[in-house]
């Protein structure tokens, strides 16, 4: 196989890898919900937060929230611990576009003020 055809065929073998972790399904605008950590998923290749979110009607909503993996958490001292069962936490979040109570998570505001993830006010993610 020729060098040209070899790197032609990498790149157009990366281009799904790309269009995967593009986050082109979530809306551009952040939105904010307060709930109830039912469960943090600390798994690979993405980790998710689990939240009961009581909507206007009363009803509770379960929200799940798309987040990175494991290893890339972890270099931000991330662990499964940092969201326990139960805690009620307010998020920053970008919905997906079709109305689902899934979004991207952006950052996190504890009872007692701390922040994990970039919050507007400054939050560092620790």
């Amino acid at each position: 196989m020729k060098p040209v055809c070899v790197v032609l065929f990498a790149a157009f073998a990366a281009m799904p890898v790309l269009a995967h972790h593009a986050g082109a399904g979530f809306s551009t605008e952040t939105k904010v919900i307060t709930g109830t950590v039912k469960q943090f998923q600390f798994l690979n290749p993405h980790s998710w937060i689990q939240v009961n979110v009581t909507d206007e009607t009363g009803k509770v909503v379960e929200w799940s929230l798309e987040w990175g993996s494991p290893n890339q958490l972890g270099r931000q001292g991330i662990r499964p611990s940092t969201f326990p069962e139960g805690a009620k936490v307010t998020f920053k979040i970008r919905p997906v576009k079709g109305g689902a109570p899934v979004a991207a998570f952006q950052a996190a505001k504890f009872d007692d003020g701390h922040i994990v993830g970039k919050w507007e006010d400054g939050g560092d993610g620790q």
